[in-house]
């Protein structure tokens, strides 16, 4: 069977090394700390960031580039996206022009609003772009290292590489769904952490439930505008990688995006959550990129607006919501098309 090195040692990037060598293939697990390596080896467990969870004897760790990559076919990328590029620049002496690169990270660049599907083979340039695949969808790690049933999307512009990427993550709990639109998985599962720190906001001030569907439902909308204004398919923000994560990052006691908004209710800094470099929330960073990306776009997200204003400009969480909900009275349904096909004059 093929050889897979798993390019960060977070907890999902262990929780899918371990499921991997489970299954019996050869994984080799990179992982950024030295002492870290020296305690997954002694105790089989990632006491950092998957506490509580056994590894696999088979499962091999490393803190060297060129040791995790050696004799490795797929090459499976899980750092968090600030640090993907510098990562990743590390490994390409040692990655071969054959590899299948799949990617795990949910985020956006800072700097440049790039994707991971365009980071990943603006660094790679020895590897062709149809053996590049993108991994999204609802997945707490957790709960997938304790082989709960689980359901994700798995994304790639050629079908022969979601089919082989496919095959070889399914087991009898973790059951992957292959899709074409790249675009709309990336951006699914980079949006709705955003979405979900509005959620904890939410949550933190002491709203219900009712508040909670229509942030979710809303903010949908704001995925599926963005997404289409980039050449993604809105059905697929129907779908696992958009509506199923949506769900789960903003109602689940296990989402670190939900926790921000929590935390920030209750009066933290964005200066304080981001002092813990070790378990940061991807949303926190991404929150800028996405409320960019919309300003380039022309797109209005009046949800992501009020988030990045919370986090970067110092808004009140109570007066992002006063403002949110005093917006002038609109239609649900704005776009022309979906006005035509129920009977609407235009």
């Amino acid at each position: 069977m093929e050889g897979v090195a798993v390019i960060g040692a977070g907890a999902w990037g262990t929780t899918l090394a371990n499921l991997l060598a489970k299954k019996g293939i050869a994984v080799s697990l990179w992982v950024y700390e030295r002492e870290l390596v020296k305690t997954i080896r002694r105790m089989r467990e990632n006491t950092t960031y998957l506490p509580g969870i056994t590894l696999s004897e088979d499962l091999q760790v490393s803190a060297s580039p060129e040791e995790v990559s050696a004799g490795r076919d797929i090459f499976l990328v899980v750092s968090p996206s600030h640090v993907t590029r510098p990562v990743l620049e590390q490994f390409r002496p040692y990655i071969p022009q054959r590899a299948i690169i799949v990617s795990a990270t949910k985020g956006v660049e800072n700097e440049t609003l790039l994707t991971m599907s365009e980071v990943l083979p603006e660094v790679l340039t020895a590897v062709p772009p149809e053996q590049f695949a993108y991994l999204s969808g609802p997945s707490f790690a957790r709960e997938v290292s304790q082989e709960l049933p689980t359901a994700v999307s798995m994304a790639s512009r050629s079908r022969e590489v979601a089919e082989r990427v496919q095959a070889l993550f399914t087991t009898a709990y973790f059951r992957v769904y292959t899709t074409p639109d790249v675009v709309g998985v990336e951006l699914g599962g980079a949006i709705k952490n955003v979405l979900a720190i509005a959620a904890g906001l939410s949550d933190g001030l002491g709203f219900g439930c009712n508040t909670r569907a229509a942030l979710i439902t809303r903010g949908l909308s704001e995925m599926s505008r963005l997404g289409s204004a980039m050449g993604a398919l809105p059905i697929t923000f129907m779908g696992l990688a958009g509506l199923g994560d949506l769900v789960l990052t903003c109602t689940g006691d296990l989402s670190r995006n939900r926790n921000v908004g929590l935390q920030m209710a209750r009066g933290c800094t964005r200066e304080d959550l981001l002092r813990d470099e070790k378990a940061v929330a991807e949303g926190i960073r991404t929150t800028r990129s996405v409320y960019e990306l919309a300003e380039r776009h022309g797109v209005e997200m009046p949800i992501t607006r009020q988030v990045y204003r919370i986090l970067y400009e110092g808004l009140a969480p109570a007066e992002a919501v006063r403002e949110l909900m005093s917006r002038d009275p609109r239609e649900e349904l704005e776009e022309i098309e979906a006005r035509q096909r129920m009977g609407w004059r235009v």
